[in-house]
């Protein structure tokens, strides 16, 4: 099995050959493809290589499939002596990732 460990807008992601994954909105139109040179860690069977702090050479091929919206997070903030009630609600917005090579 081959993957790999990347990072996108400051988080990490395990990025299987095939596979897809949700990363924070990217500013690239669906359907297109995008190189991501931030490689943390690539596993090929028993090869690992371990970046120092990126690996070296390596890169992940991805499609970009979707643009969507996620479930809505309920924020209520509550304080029942002041007569302090703070409704508040968000949507994260995700970009949909298909893995299609993961080169070194």
């Amino acid at each position: 099995m081959k993957y790999a460990i990347v990072e996108s807008g400051g988080k990490q992601y395990k990025a299987v050959e095939g596979g897809m994954i949700d990363v924070d909105r990217m500013a690239v139109d669906a359907g297109t493809s995008l190189d991501i040179d931030q490689v943390l860690l690539v596993v090929d069977g028993e090869d690992v290589a371990v970046g120092a702090p990126t690996v070296k050479g390596a890169s992940v091929t991805a499609k970009v499939v979707e643009h969507f919206r996620g479930p809505k997070v309920i924020v209520f903030k509550y304080s029942p002596k002041k007569r302090i009630r703070v409704k508040n609600g968000h949507r994260q917005s995700y970009t949909r990732l298909q893995i299609e090579k993961i080169g070194k």
